[in-house]
């Protein structure tokens, strides 16, 4: 228990974790306690345990998972973060708890389950538990199907989702566990419960026997339907409401509620969909045509079977169906058509609402199949119809229902009424329409009528059973004229009838009634507008308004009765509660004169016909007095208006008389109850006199007061057939004049527009042509509110006319129509007249389009035009497709029917010529506005498919098919469209083209619709999918479309629908439906009024394409943000606009317009990152075009939009040019003044730029590129580092303009790409420029060209990308170009790369034609230029572009990037390697050109320079260097495919080109060197040794016998190797990723390297096989101690067993072996003993000792034994206890050795064995005669090798010499290497001079032997800041020891009383050896890379901390000091 003290302690996480079951127990309990204690469930506590809560279910110990389930049920009942565990916690549960044999730990599994459920995750808990069910313990598939029996017994089957578990029932049925089974019965009886009958289907196959105990199961099941007892989080608020509600009265809404639950589920939907058009027989369709009726029927059988199944796959069943058609329809054998009929039932049953869009195709064949008698047929036509009715709306067939109706075959006749008697019975009030049933009932009142009886009961039953559904009133206008015997029958019926919908339908009819709003007599013709709109296709005859309404509902639309009675009858009774219609009978004159003397006084009446003008006029002036005074209520209208028509009348000659007359007319139509009969009385005359000079005004008032009492429509009818009833032209006139007016003030609302149309024709034909022009100015009024299509009934008038027409259509273009401002106040209180207009204009436009005669063209569309139409020949299609469109184009308008045209367009619209898809689509659209409104019927076969070709690749091809559409949906309305799966299937399709235009369309008609069927709710999913679509457009307009979605769905269904989502995926789907949500418009019903305020709300949007909604669309397209001044003329429109959503900018205010004061630039924080993280994730386009598409521009304004000023945002983007210069000079304006905001924004502003190159005007292109040569000025100033995303954003766009035509251009461009090698690498523009060269503009090609050559001779070959060689080749390729400039380009430039590189060009550019090279040769000649000029001279004589800061750069390259950057780094530069292949990920390259082009000013951060008084100091000093931002820029965002680059980058390591290798191991080095990105190589440890000893392999075996290869590449690609060993092997966690077997090959390969006699031979050869020793003690330090123990030894046996192998070899592995046997003591701890003697016991079976003693050498046994020796010593007797992993232990001498030693030991001394130990190791060969003196020496060394005691190791041995002279320290120093000899013996040397006094060595000057340990740098960063360990700073002391060992290193030895190196090899494991070895390494390098550019550099490089190979060293210090004081002035100068 001594271990409780410690966990007690720790905090409750770590207790939690904890290995101890005690510790976590009580970090479980604390956690309930903490859980328990946390109120607020947004606490950011619980999220500190979000990943606790999967371990707190899955403990190993019962016990303490029982506690752990306890605190996860709390945590998640209680925790808002807790819904992020439910996948790993569920799946933890039912893999960890369900399987416990305690139930209590179940329950609380279940309750964890359920619980999860409550907070909203059904669906992810669901999955868990279904997967649960496939487990192979039966304990576990039982609780999780109890688990989802309790779940769906609590929450119902609307969480619950029962699909997927009655897929898996039968299975679990079948289960061989009772348990399994019994459990499956109980889950079978709760589902019944829930969906009852439903459930049979899906269960019918299991076991007879199960079925029979289900069924009585069932049968005891409460029939009552059930209810969740337990609620979801966000539903038992509202739950809690409900119980309140009940108990305070009764559960009325619990009984709605049950209403809805019981049907909830369809059986059909529980079934699995299946695909039989795959599996018709092959040859079906030849055998249905076949002459056999036997054949034919086969065929049907094999179709009949197939189609038993109860649920089809959706699929193109159009062959299919045309097939079964023609059987029905032509086969001569009756069976046959049975069998068809059967099919198609089967396919109509089985596809449902799919099949749909064949139901027209179908329905008039089958009907008219009837006239067949035999009953079978009938009956299976008969169902075959009414399967097939299921499927469509009675709608979409009422045409071809109709048309049957007519035959003159009674049993067609019969069976036809008895169809749609039973389909009327399907239909509730809202889906039979008036404008439906008014057709159907003229149809079926000719039947009642009928000679025979058979039909004229049907008729009777169909007509009953209409009465039932949508009540009497309804259905009695139309049974007017039927008599009362019949209508008894017809009543009969009515009450027989049984409706599907139960009773329900008939009585919300009858309840309805009794409202205003959908009562349906027309007697009062009330029209319940609101169900005709609920179905979208009233299609009712001319409309009018009833005079007057109700003041309460909205006013009713009634039609005449019957067309004889002139709207009086359709006037009769309608009740209202204040204003009513006001009925009267006619008077007679006598009553009405009695009438009038009751209030009119007694002269006042008899003057009324005096003879003296002057009597009549004053009696006029008492008349309009006392009817001034008079109460409404007691005015009797008629009888006055009787006494003003009384003689003279309306024939009064005196004008004062008669205006006066007129104006109480006015006065009484205003003042009192004004009936319609009044009107009559006085309109004739008010006409009249309408044309009257005088009194012409007078009448218009009077009418126009009469109007607002009677309503215009009927006024309006009235008057227009009085006018033209008259000759007199100047009346007809005024008359057209004033109703022109009057329409604007009324509104448009139901007036008869066929009625004015033909009067407005007799007007158009008047010879007078005041006449013509009023009506034409009428015309333009009408315009306004039908819109175009008023047009098409004058298309035939006179072409001179029509262009007058034509010319007030277009004045009136783009007008809306003014608001009503009469006609409401009165009869409607406060805008009820809107509600209704909305509502009107759809009314309206049917209606206009309703009148036109339509021409029959079916018999057009023959057989042979439709062959046509499919033929093969693409010309023959083009013919018949230019036919129809003839066809059409003729007819102008057509009818419903065109046989199989809509098959065979349907076959054209993914025609493979596009040029014909476009035709199509032009003909459809032709085909809509031909067709009108009843192209409602074509819109599944046809409308579907030309959405399908938005989808296509074609730009045009898209718009004709956007445009088509709209012409459709104009015609259809949208409720067609939005029906069934067809538009959900369309969105389903992965096609970023189709989803984004559809997306687009939907978004533009949502916003404008009231409602919207139910099945809209099928494209969430796919909206969702578009939400997270790879393309950018799609999410963008899936985004714009989301809010109208959810505006018609709501909030809740949508946030439903992401439930199926993946986790991540839903987060984001809310977070946007949160922000749709914010911005989710008003649903439309106050759009509609928004939009018909203006419009005097009848002008169907449909109709307006010149108005609003065209603009709508044009400006949102071409130009969605208009200036301010634009927006203002739009006015209404754009008010319009915002109502309905769209995003344009509503009226911008002066203000606004002013204010142009602010900073242009808006610094966002982090913008610019999230918008490259935007365009990486593919969130966005990546900006990539040929010629700027406009979602770019889109796009671009957008990311404009928060960061740039409105104001400038709208110049930038205006469409005229001048805007956008104003916009450049408003940019160079605040260029400085706002640098921040400019960077800030650089890469939006490039981006522009860019635009405006596409440009063709020169002076926008002149000023954008003055800017950026001032843009680029300013960054460099700034020390700006253009990012990657910006650069390729722009350079090639600006590279387009390197090849202008003026001059003038070209040089500015050539300028901004000079100042960008300022603030971009160089090595980075290369290749850009390059594909510059690939242009097809010569001009371009040649600039390109010159540039490079620039870029070249500025900056050296290091530029050139990806190779040199590659870019040369390339270059070399435009010396034989066809224009002169080019070739002279490409000349200039090879030459220049001439004057850099020297002969080795012609290598470089690979074979070139005869012709070519001799230009070249040539050219090469002529410059003036020695080939053999270094760069240095280059240097002098042409100052570089980039003027370096750095006086002294004499490398390569200019910048002082070289210099700083990773020394390892020169190898490639010495040899001009570019800096990576291109391929190469931007995390490892090394960017030398960037840090190059930041002249040491961004990247660097100079350290402070230390001040030292020189003076005092004798040596040379060696400035630390600068430190550098080690890692590429680009480390910083680090991809997550970093793997994959590795992986890429390693597989180089070891490829056979040595450039490649170096390269890629140079930027292995950069990532081995950050010590925060080392870990980026973890796990590719293996990988990376694997390629380098294949490549070491490669070296030995290829390159060094390649005679060909120069052997210094050899060398440096050793070092580069050796370099990179080295720094991974001092990485301590790298290192021991590295497996025994690799490590085993890894030894192998270096010891191989180490012997081989031919690296000797070269000059560098011994520098390599030094740095090999140090990386082995490295690699045997370093790496995991077991496996480099156990490489060691098998790497022996196979040594010692290969014959070939050199006894050299076997001597180097002991001699790493007794290395390993040194470290053992401290290592013993971490070794696997086990695997190390199972390792020993293989070889001592291999290697018998005999074996072993007949070995040359006695050298392995004696390893061997030391080796087990050691270990003895180390384990004593418990050694034994390590042998478990040996079989058979007798099969060596193994166990039977370490007895043996284990006894001797314990008999012995230990001095013995330390001896022994010594002995092996230091090769003392004298008998140990001396042992107290070798013990001691021994441990003297055992000082020197170890970090700490070096120095007091070297000061015993000093001591100990100085004692004993004689002492021969030479046994221990013979087996060590040269390099620990040397430093032993310079340590002494050393030592000797300081106790001497012979001089000062800096060494001892006060640095500890800490700080000199450190003082090396570790290679593990690039250039790492020289100090020490601690961090202080280090003496200048330090820099001279370090300069001192580069310098001996380099073979400079200095002066005699120098320091030698301190390195050791194989006997010391201290740092300093590590690092300096890789100093070692770099300055090899760098001698190699001197001597490669043969020049000497006559300085010592300010930048590099190592010294180059040729420095000339002084002999005297102070020479050393003056240089170096030089030097610091030199470099301080520069870098200020």
């Amino acid at each position: 228990m001594g271990d409780d003290s410690e966990w007690m302690k720790l905090p409750v996480d770590q207790k939690c974790e904890h290995k101890l079951w005690k510790a976590r127990l009580s970090g479980y309990e604390e956690a309930l306690k903490i859980f328990q204690k946390i109120k607020d469930e947004k606490s950011p506590e619980w999220s500190k345990f979000l990943g606790l809560i999967k371990k707190l279910v899955t403990d190993s110990n019962a016990v303490v998972q029982l506690k752990g389930l306890e605190a996860a049920l709390v945590y998640v009942e209680n925790a808002h973060v807790a819904g992020k565990t439910t996948g790993e916690v569920v799946s933890g549960v039912v893999s960890k708890v369900f399987n416990q044999p305690k139930a209590k730990a179940k329950e609380l599994g279940i309750e964890i389950c359920l619980m999860y459920i409550e907070i909203e995750k059904g669906e992810a808990v669901q999955e868990e538990l279904l997967k649960g069910l496939d487990n192979k313990n039966p304990k576990i598939v039982v609780a999780c199907i109890e688990t989802l029996r309790k779940a769906l017994s609590e929450f119902g089957s609307k969480i619950i989702l029962l699909k997927p578990i009655i897929k898996v029932l039968p299975k679990l049925f079948e289960s061989r566990e009772k348990a399994v089974r019994d459990e499956a019965k109980l889950i079978a009886v709760e589902i019944y419960r829930w969906i009852r009958d439903a459930l049979r289907p899906p269960l019918q196959n299991i076991n007879s026997v199960q079925l029979k105990e289900l069924e009585e199961e069932w049968v005891k099941l409460p029939t009552g339907a059930p209810k969740p007892s337990r609620f979801l989080r966000s539903q038992q608020e509202l739950e809690a409401k409900l119980e309140q509600q009940q108990s305070a009265g009764g559960d009325a809404e619990g009984g709605g509620d049950d209403g809805d639950e019981v049907p909830q589920i369809d059986a059909y939907e529980l079934l699995e969909a299946v695909e039989i058009l795959s599996k018709l027989p092959k040859d079906f369709y030849d055998k249905i045509e076949a002459k056999k009726w036997q054949e034919r029927k086969e065929a049907l059988e094999a179709v009949e079977v197939l189609v038993k199944n109860p649920k089809l796959e959706a699929g193109d069943y159009a062959d299919l169906v045309k097939a079964l058609k023609k059987v029905v329809g032509k086969d001569t054998n009756v069976m046959l058509v049975a069998l068809a009929a059967k099919c198609l039932t089967g396919l109509a049953v089985g596809l449902r609402k799919k099949f749909g869009q064949y139901a027209g195709h179908v329905v008039p064949t089958i009907l008219e199949k009837f006239k067949e008698k035999k009953p079978q047929v009938v009956q299976a036509l008969q169902e075959a119809i009414d399967a097939i009715f299921l499927t469509t709306t009675l709608q979409n067939i009422s045409e071809d229902v109709l048309a049957v109706m007519d035959n003159k075959n009674p049993t067609i006749k019969q069976q036809t009424s008895l169809f749609i008697a039973r389909s009327f019975r399907h239909c509730t009030a809202s889906t039979l329409p008036k404008s439906l049933l008014k057709p159907f009932c003229a149809a079926l009142l000719k039947h009642i009528n009928d000679s025979a009886p058979e039909v004229r009961d049907a008729a009777f039953e169909a007509l009953g059973t209409a009465l039932k559904v949508v009540g009497e009133k309804a259905v009695n206008p139309f049974l007017a004229d039927v008599d009362k015997l019949k209508l008894d029958k017809i009543k009969e019926c009515s009450e027989k009838v049984e409706l599907v919908h139960g009773k329900k339908a008939g009585l919300a009819a009858d309840k309805k009634e009794s409202k205003p709003v959908p009562g349906r007599t027309a007697t009062s013709g009330a029209a319940g507008d609101k169900d005709t709109k609920d179905i979208s296709a009233p299609k009712p005859g001319p409309l009018k308004k009833a005079p007057t309404t109700k003041a309460g509902g909205p006013p009713k639309k009634g039609k005449p009765a019957a067309p004889g009675s002139t709207g009086s009858a359709g006037t009769k009774n309608k009740k209202g509660p204040e204003t009513k219609e006001i009925v009267e009978p006619e008077l007679s004159i006598e009553v009405c004169e009695e009438k009038a003397s009751a209030v009119l006084p007694a002269t006042c009446i008899q003057l009324l016909d005096s003879s003296n003008w002057k009597e009549r006029l004053a009696c006029m002036e008492e008349f309009q007095k006392a009817v001034e005074l008079m109460d409404r209520t007691e005015m009797p209208c008629q009888a006055l208006v009787r006494m003003l028509a009384k003689k003279p009348g309306w024939k009064e000659t005196n004008f004062q008389v008669m205006q006066m007359k007129l104006h109480i007319v006015a006065l009484i139509a205003q003042k009192g109850n004004f009936s319609k009969t009044s009107a009559q009385i006085v309109l004739d005359g008010l006409v009249d006199k309408i044309g009257d000079v005088k009194c012409g005004n007078n009448a218009k008032e009077a009418m126009t007061a009469i109007a607002e009492a009677c309503m215009l429509p009927w006024t309006a009818e009235q008057v227009m057939s009085m006018a033209f009833s008259q000759k007199n032209p100047k009346n007809q006139s005024e008359t057209l004049n004033w109703l022109s007016n009057a329409i604007k003030e009324f509104g448009f609302s139901g007036l008869n527009v066929k009625a004015f149309i033909s009067n407005v024709k007799t007007a158009l034909a008047a010879t007078n042509p005041a006449v013509r022009t009023s009506a034409i100015t009428l015309l333009g009024v009408m315009y306004l509110y039908v819109g175009p299509s008023l047009r098409m009934f004058f298309e035939d008038e006179k072409p001179a006319l029509l262009s007058q027409i034509d010319a007030e259509f277009e004045k009136m273009q783009g007008q809306s129509p003014p608001a009503p401002t009469r006609g409401i106040s009165k009869h409607s209180i406060s805008g009820t007249d809107e509600g209704e207009d909305g509502d009107e204009p759809d009314e309206v436009g049917t209606d206009v389009v309703d009148l036109l005669p339509r021409t029959e063209i079916s018999d057009k569309i023959t057989s042979e035009l439709v062959s046509k139409i499919s033929d093969k020949n693409w010309k023959i299609r083009k013919e018949g497709l230019d036919e129809v469109a003839g066809i059409i184009n003729e007819a102008k308008f057509i009818q419903p029917n065109i046989g199989e045209l809509p098959t065979a367009l349907k076959g054209r619209l993914n025609d493979s010529n596009k040029i014909l898809v476009q035709q199509t689509l032009n003909i459809l659209q032709q085909l809509a506005v031909a067709m009108g409104p009843n192209i409602k019927q074509h819109v599944k076969n046809l409308g579907i498919p030309i959405i399908t070709v938005l989808g296509d690749s074609k730009n045009n091809v898209r718009a004709a098919a956007l445009a088509t559409v709209n012409a459709w949906a104009e015609q259809t309305g949208m409720k067609e469209w939005l029906e069934g799966e067809d538009l959900s299937e369309e969105l389903k399709k992965e096609n970023p083209f189709l989803r984004q235009e559809l997306l687009g369309w939907l978004a533009e008609k949502l916003p404008t619709l009231r409602s919207t069927p139910t099945d809209l709710i099928l494209c969430v999913p796919h909206l969702y999918s578009c939400l997270e679509d790879r393309n950018g457009d799609v999410r963008k307009k899936a985004q714009d479309a989301l809010p109208f979605f959810m505006m018609h769905l709501g909030y809740e269904k949508m946030a439903k629908a992401t439930g199926k989502l993946k986790p991540t995926s839903k987060d984001q789907v809310l977070a946007m439906l949160e922000k749709a949500k914010a911005n989710m418009p008003a649903k439309p019903a106050a759009s509609a009024k928004a939009s018909s305020k203006p419009m005097g709300g009848s002008a169907p949007a449909k109709f307006q394409p010149s108005s609003a909604p065209v603009e709508d669309s044009v400006s949102s397209t071409v130009e969605p943000k208009p200036d301010p001044k634009k927006a203002k003329a739009l006015g209404v429109s754009s008010k319009v606009k915002s109502a309905q959503g769209k995003k344009v900018p509503s009226k911008t205010s002066l203000k606004e317009d002013e204010d142009k004061s602010g900073p242009i630039f808006i610094v966002v924080p982090n913008g610019k990152e999230q918008r490259m993280k935007d365009e990486k994730g593919l969130k966005v386009l990546k900006w990539n075009f040929t010629t700027p598409r406009d979602e770019y521009i889109e796009q671009l304004k957008t990311q404009m939009s928060s960061c740039v000023a409105k104001w400038l945002q709208d110049e930038m983007f205006h469409s005229d040019f001048q805007h956008h210069n104003k916009a450049l000079a408003v940019m160079v304006d605040h260029l400085e003044s706002e640098k921040e905001g400019v960077i800030g924004c650089l890469d939006l502003i490039l981006k522009w730029l860019t635009l405006r190159f596409f440009d063709t005007n020169t002076s926008v292109l002149m000023k954008a590129l003055e800017y950026l040569k001032l843009l680029f000025t300013l960054l460099s100033e700034e020390e700006y580092h253009l990012t990657e995303n910006e650069a390729s954003s722009f350079i090639p766009y600006l590279i387009l303009k390197v090849g202008e035509p003026k001059d003038v251009i070209r040089k500015d461009v050539r300028a901004i790409l000079n100042r960008m090698c300022l603030v971009y690498p160089a090595s980075k523009m290369f290749p850009f420029i390059m594909e510059g060269t690939k242009s097809k503009n010569s001009k371009q090609r040649a600039e390109c060209l010159e540039e490079l050559g620039c870029l070249v001779e500025s900056y050296g070959m290091n530029v050139c990308q990806p190779t040199p060689g590659k870019a040369l080749k390339e270059i070399a390729i435009h010396i034989g170009d066809r224009d002169n400039a080019v070739r002279n380009a490409a000349l200039n430039t090879i030459v220049t790369v001439y004057n850099v590189h020297g002969d080795q060009v012609f290598k470089l550019i690979g074979t070139l034609s005869e012709k070519d090279m001799s230009m070249l040769e040539e050219r090469i000649k002529r410059s003036a230029k020695r080939p053999s000029a270094a760069p240095v001279k280059q240097v002098e004589e042409k100052p570089p572009r980039t003027q370096s800061i750095n006086s002294n750069a004499n490398m390569l390259r200019k910048g002082p990037a070289e210099d700083m950057s990773s020394k390892l780094n020169q190898a490639r530069s010495m040899s001009g390697h570019p800096e990576a292949a291109q391929i190469v990920r931007r995390e490892f390259q090394l960017d030398l050109d960037e840090i190059e082009n930041d002249n040491g000013t961004v990247r660097c951060e100079m350290p402070e320079l230390v001040q030292h008084k020189l003076d005092d100091i004798f040596e040379p000093v060696l400035i630390p260097e600068p430190k550098i931002r080690a890692v590429s820029p680009h480390f910083d965002d680090m991809h997550s495919n970093t793997a994959s680059t590795i992986n890429f980058i390693i597989s180089q390591v070891a490829s056979g080109d040595i450039n490649t290798s170096i390269q890629a191991l140079t930027q292995i080095d950069e990532v081995l060197r950050q010590e925060d990105k080392a870990e980026a190589m973890s796990g590719h440890i293996d990988q990376f040794l694997i390629a380098t000893f294949m490549q070491l392999r490669l070296i030995y075996n290829t390159h060094m016998a390649d005679e060909k290869l120069e052997k210094d590449e050899i060398i440096k690609l050793y070092s580069c190797i050796i370099g990179n060993m080295i720094s991974l092997f001092q990485i301590e966690s790298l290192a021991r990723e590295a497996s025994t077997g690799v490590l085993k090959d890894l030894m192998h390969g270096l010891i191989t390297l180490m012997l081989d006699s031919r690296i000797e031979d070269l000059e560098e050869g011994q520098q390599v096989i030094r740095s090999v020793n140090l990386l082995v003690v490295k690699v045997l330090e370093k790496s995991d101690q077991t496996n480099i123990l156990s490489a060691l030894l098998v790497l022996l046996q196979d040594s010692l067993l290969a014959t070939a192998s050199s006894p050299k070899f076997s001597e180097l592995v002991m001699k790493c072996l007794w290395r390993m046997v040194r470290l053992l003591p401290d290592t013993i701890n971490s070794i696997n003993l086990d695997r190390i003697l199972l390792d020993i016991h293989i070889f001592m079976k291999v290697f018998p000792k005999e074996k072993l003693k007949q070995c040359k050498s006695e050298f392995p046994i004696r390893t061997l034994k030391t080796l087990l020796h050691t270990l003895c010593k180390l384990k004593g007797p418990k050694i034994l206890d390590h042998l478990t992993m040996i079989d058979n232990k007798n099969e060596s001498e193994l166990e039977a050795h370490l007895c043996r030693m284990m006894k001797h030991s314990m008999d012995q001394t230990g001095s013995k064995s330390d001896k022994e130990t010594e002995k092996g190791a230091s090769r003392i060969d004298e008998k140990s005669s001396k042992a107290k003196v070798n013990d001691f020496l021994a441990e003297i060394f055992k000082k020197i090798g170890s970090k700490e005691n070096t120095k007091e190791g070297l000061a015993e041995l000093y001591e100990y010499k100085k004692k004993y002279s004689d002492a021969d320290i030479e046994p221990f120093l013979k087996n060590s290497s040269q390099f620990f000899q040397s430093y032993v013996e310079r340590g002494l040397r050393v030592i000797e001079m300081e106790r001497e006094g012979k001089g000062r060595i800096p060494a001892s000057t006060g640095i500890s032997p800490q700080t000199e340990v450190s003082c090396m740098p570790a290679p593990t960063s690039t250039v790492s800041s020289i100090g020490n360990t601690n961090g202080e700073e280090v003496g200048p002391s330090v820099y001279l020891e370090r300069l001192k060992i580069l310098r001996q290193r380099c073979g400079l030895d200095n002066t005699k009383d120098e320091r030698p190196p301190l390195t050791s090899l194989l006997s010391k494991p201290a740092v300093p050896p590590v690092a300096s070895s890789t100093d070692m390494l770099h300055s090899k390098l760098s001698q190699l890379r001197e001597s490669r550019e043969q020049h000497q550099h006559s300085d010592l490089d300010s930048n590099q901390t190592h010294s180059s190979g040729s420095v000339t060293t002084s002999s005297s210090s102070t020479a050393n000091i003056d240089d170096l004081k030089k030097r610091l002035e030199r470099i301080k100068s520069s870098r200020k």
